[in-house]
């Protein structure tokens, strides 16, 4: 390999102990690797702030940092200020981030690219700063677009000063490429960077530094009304039974998030497929409930709906 190689070649070496580099083992191309055009692109998402329940501060926080400047950008020339670099949306899973993503992108018509963070832990060294050099080069190339890292803290862990064991220097590596990408990123261009993480107390520092991501916003559980408003829209085409009571299924949903209760929504359908019934009852929603929280024993619908 050493007389194909030339100056500027990037490779892939096998990690050997502590760290060092040890055989190379490919050259990597210089176009885009076909993973990252394999990972999750949208031209123009479907989803609308009409699909997600509750969240109107969170959603406009958002919009403010990242469809405003790629929509109106004017205004914050007239105002003479630089809008956030990039937003990190902070929550248990299922709460609602990528959603929140997609329905922004889809309302500043804005290709949508999503990664995981773990997606980007290859097997060799090399081989993912070259993917993040790469994916932001592909969000350029199809501006205007929002790029969202999702599980950033897979890669984004705080550094430690003591010695690093291989995979620690890659992941290392892999966090220095993105600082740098999103360093070289104009504020007002026309890619937007977004992220999300439950783990945000696990982030290096340098993530949260202003100029990187300037706008950290928490995604909480959904309370009673945002519950409500999930409810409705995952039961919307739901034949209900005419006799449901909708705040005993809510009852049942307390602690849930918005992916749960779409799940809950979807069981409730298929235990009443199951009985061949002509609509969803307390009962299914019930069942439903348990199954989705694996509570171990169906939720009686009779018994909480007294209380």
């Amino acid at each position: 390999m050493a007389g194909i190689l030339k100056t500027g070649m990037t490779v892939a070496a096998r990690m050997e102990g502590a760290g060092t580099p040890g055989a190379i083992v490919k050259i990597m191309n210089n176009t885009f690797d076909s993973r990252v055009r394999l990972m999750e692109l949208e031209e123009s998402p479907k989803v609308t702030f009409e699909d997600i329940g509750g969240l109107k501060d969170v959603i406009e926080e958002v919009r403010e940092a990242v469809e405003y400047p790629l929509t109106k950008p004017e205004a914050f020339v007239k105002m003479g200020v630089e809008p956030p670099k990039g937003v990190l949306l902070c929550g248990p899973p299922g709460t609602g981030k990528t959603l929140i993503a997609r329905a922004i992108a889809n309302q500043a018509k804005a290709t949508f690219i999503r990664l995981s963070g773990s997606d980007l832990i290859q097997r060799y060294m090399g081989e993912s700063v070259h993917m993040v050099r790469e994916l932001f080069e592909l969000a350029r190339e199809k501006s205007p677009s929002i790029l969202f890292i999702d599980e950033i803290d897979a890669i984004g862990t705080q550094r430690s000063s003591d010695p690093l064991s291989g995979t620690q220097v890659a992941h290392a590596e892999i966090l220095m490429q993105l600082l740098s990408e999103m360093d070289g990123f104009d504020n007002r261009g026309n890619v937007r960077i977004m992220a999300a993480t439950n783990r945000v107390d696990m982030l290096d520092h340098a993530l949260l530094r202003p100029g990187r991501f300037d706008r950290i916003l928490e995604i909480p559980l959904p309370d009673a009304d945002s519950r409500r408003e999930i409810f409705r829209i995952h039961s919307a085409k739901l034949p209900l039974a005419a006799d449901l009571d909708i705040d005993t299924v809510l009852g049942m949903t307390e602690g849930t998030t918005g992916a749960e209760i779409q799940s809950i929504c979807r069981e409730a359908a298929m235990f009443a497929i199951r009985r061949n019934a002509d609509s969803v009852t307390g009962n299914d929603f019930g069942n439903a409930v348990a199954k989705v929280r694996k509570t171990g024993k169906p939720v009686k619908y009779t018994d909480i709906m007294y209380y």
